[in-house]
């Protein structure tokens, strides 16, 4: 049984293949036929100049003849194929021939014209060797543009720069006449209106590069910029009316790589903060950013060359811009103290950034090149010749020179008499100079950020203006100097007259002396002024007190130490001065301010620290030296020096004798903390400093002392 259903099966097979050879057969023959009559009508249809039918026929030949690659060690099937390429070669050679015909080289006569036979011609170039449609497309556009080339030559008038405007004109009338004339005979995908045009782009950049060499000692900035302006803007509108699909694919010449594609005459360039809050425009929406444009320099580029005439003119520009403000200075002279300028921004500071930015849009417009670095060098000079000549160049010099006073003209001072100080308005100007370079230094930043913005990637490493916005903080420095020297060389005279005062015949404690009451008149006189002058600079308003407090204590202490001898009611007094002397600095920030505003706790504590020093120094003067050994040790506990040249200070402001000095200095050596291994054994030594709470009671301790002694 088994035996007769594989036999039935066998056979089924058998037929099975039998029945998909025969089919392969039937379908080959077809196919075959197909073939063969196909490849006589498409050479006699080929004679017949029937590109309509012989468009569709010879796209279906193509796709049977496929099926016969294996097959073509057949004679007869080698020969259709040859046939097939010989029709095609000749259809290429015929429809060739057909366009010169219609459109025949520059010089001869036009015998022809658009036609239904060349619209079918270009749907079998379609089919066709891809180079048959490429020389097509090149000869037509030759053919096209072939009066541009004659109208405009080197030698023409209408060539020059100053009529550029005719060329882009002449552009347009042709695609005009194209679409009219020509539109549908070709097909869509070609998109020969755009070919037409990137060809026209090529020429003319082509011939403008050659027309400015020949007369490059012609060209001005405002003739270059006009070209410019007018060859951007047609780049433009090319972005609206093409999408740039063949600048990849151009028979001839490819588009050179735009330089930073980007559509000028679309992108609002009126909202980029680069002036900071002197922008007006930055209040207004911004636009959203412009597509790119893929047209971009594909004309243009050839003015880059050429730009050393826009840089040099925008020199000049500035030079002379500077020298406007230089003497609009000299004549306005400076900000006047209670006006809306005093302590503001110099004017001439935005107006230098608001010119700097239209530089830098315009030069972005022409070139993202050489030219941005070029123009970025020019910007670095005259930053700087702005930080010297309008900044550093009006800084008020400062006083070195301070008049020496006496006990007697002290005591009988009057408010401001007594040294050579800067004047209202000159404080003023220092602090509108520092409120300059702050605006300065933040918007040359910016400017850095948007010149690497706008420049090619390759050379956004050469973008640094580093330089200038250190030459801006150093201005800056100068300006918050200035404002210590002069507040601490009219504290000079009271410090010096505290220094030669008869500290040992003082016989009671009373109210603060009279120099720190002139200390005080001069804190009052200055620090407002300066304050309110850099409301909107806070942070260097702080600055300017750290350092002033970094200057004024060590200066204390040293004329500290020159008081001697103290008695003990001198150094009570003494205590009492420099009691109050802490808590006009611990309120220094907002002295004479209607707003009590918290001192920063970075300021208050270089306070605590210096002047807890000079109280302990007047505790150990009030200590008695008797027995020695106590008062080392009061002296090392109390102010965790080491160094024996401030103990030597110390004793000298006890009044102590010669004599007694070298047993106390040996003692001095002896009771010293021995330094932990592997420490230096400097001078100074690390004790635990009592914290402000403790020194606030002590400090409170001293006074009622002080009171009931009274």
């Amino acid at each position: 049984m088994s035996r007769h259903v594989k036999e039935i099966t066998r056979d089924i097979k058998q037929l099975d293949h039998a029945k998909r050879h025969l089919t392969t057969s039937i379908t080959t023959l077809n196919h075959l036929h197909m073939l063969a009559g196909g490849v006589d009508s498409l050479e006699a249809m080929t004679r017949k100049r029937q590109y309509g039918e012989v468009a569709n026929l010879l796209q279906g030949v193509v796709n049977v003849l496929e099926h016969f690659q294996k097959y073509m060690g057949i004679p007869q099937i080698r020969q259709l194929s040859e046939r097939v390429k010989a029709a095609q070669s000749e259809l290429g050679t015929q429809i060739l021939a057909d366009f010169e015909e219609a459109f025949p080289a520059q010089g001869s006569k036009r015998t022809g014209g658009p036609s239904n036979v060349l619209r079918d011609a270009c749907l079998v170039a379609n089919v066709l060797d891809p180079r048959i449609k490429q020389e097509i497309i090149k000869k037509f556009i030759r053919q096209h543009l072939s009066e541009y080339l004659v109208l405009f030559q080197e030698n023409q008038d209408v060539a020059w720069l100053d009529k550029i405007d005719r060329r882009y004109a002449w552009i347009k009338r042709q695609l005009v006449d194209y679409e009219e004339k020509y539109g549908r005979m070709f097909p869509e995908e070609w998109c020969m209106t755009e070919r037409i045009t990137v060809e026209f782009c090529h020429i003319t950049r082509v011939e403008l590069a050659k027309v400015m060499r020949t007369r490059a000692k012609e060209i001005e900035v405002k003739l270059l910029l006009f070209a410019i302006q007018r060859t951007t803007n047609f780049e433009g509108l090319l972005a609206k009316r093409f999408t740039g699909c063949t600048l990849t694919d151009t028979p001839g010449k490819k588009a050179e790589s735009p330089l930073k594609p980007t559509n000028p005459f679309l992108e609002d360039e009126s909202g980029e903060d680069l002036g900071g809050e002197k922008d007006d425009d930055l209040s207004k929406p911004k636009k959203p950013k412009a597509p790119d444009n893929p047209f971009h320099g594909i004309v243009s580029k050839c003015f880059e060359p050429h730009l050393y005439v826009y840089i040099e003119s925008q020199d000049k520009n500035l030079g002379e811009l500077i020298d406007r403000f230089v003497a609009d200075f000299r004549a306005q002279g400076p900000p006047k103290a209670g006006t809306e300028e005093g302590g503001a921004v110099l004017p001439s500071c935005a107006d230098l950034f608001v010119y700097y930015k239209k530089c830098m849009v315009q030069c972005s417009q022409l070139s993202t090149g050489e030219p941005m670095i070029a123009l970025t060098t020019i910007f670095q000079k005259y930053l700087r010749e702005y930080a010297w000549k309008i900044l550093s160049g009006n800084l008020p010099k400062s006083n070195s020179n301070s008049v020496g006073l006496t006990i007697t003209s002290l005591l009988k001072e009057k408010e401001g008499s007594e040294t050579a100080k800067f004047t209202v308005d000159e404080l003023c100007l220092i602090c509108s100079i520092l409120s300059t370079a702050e605006y300065c230094l933040a918007t040359t930043q910016q400017l850095e950020e948007k010149l690497k913005e706008k420049v090619d990637k390759p050379l956004v490493e050469r973008i640094n203006l580093t330089g200038e916005m250190d030459t801006f903080s150093t201005v800056i420095s100068n300006s918050i100097q200035l404002l210590v020297q002069d507040l601490d060389a009219a504290c000079d005279p009271a410090l010096t007259a505290m220094s030669k005062m008869p500290w040992q015949s003082v016989e009671h404690v009373g109210d603060q002396s009279p120099y720190v009451t002139s200390i005080i008149m001069h804190i009052k006189q200055n620090v407002p002024i300066i304050r309110d002058n850099l409301a909107s600079t806070r942070k260097y308003f702080t600055q300017f007190c750290i350092k002033f407090t970094n200057s004024f204590i060590p200066k204390f202490i040293n004329h500290l130490f020159r008081c001697k001898p103290i008695s003990m009611v001198g150094a009570e007094q003494l205590l009492l001065d420099t009691h109050s002397l802490k808590t006009v600095l611990l309120d220094l920030p907002s002295i004479g301010s209607q707003v009590l505003r918290k001192a920063p706790a970075s300021y208050t504590k270089i306070v605590v620290k210096g002047m807890t020093r000079a109280e302990m120094i007047l505790k150990v003067v009030m200590a008695p030296h008797e027995p020695p050994v106590v008062f080392v040790d009061n002296y090392i506990k109390l102010l965790a020096d080491g160094n024996p040249e401030t103990f030597q200070k110390i004793l000298d402001m006890k009044g102590l004798k010669r004599s007694e000095h070298s047993s106390m200095l040996e003692l001095f050596r002896q009771r010293l903390p021995t330094p932990p291994s592997g420490a230096d054994g400097g001078p100074s030594l690390s004790f635990s400093t009592p914290t402000p709470e403790q020194e606030s009671s002590r400090i409170r301790r001293l006074e009622k002392l002080i009171k009931k002694r009274l």
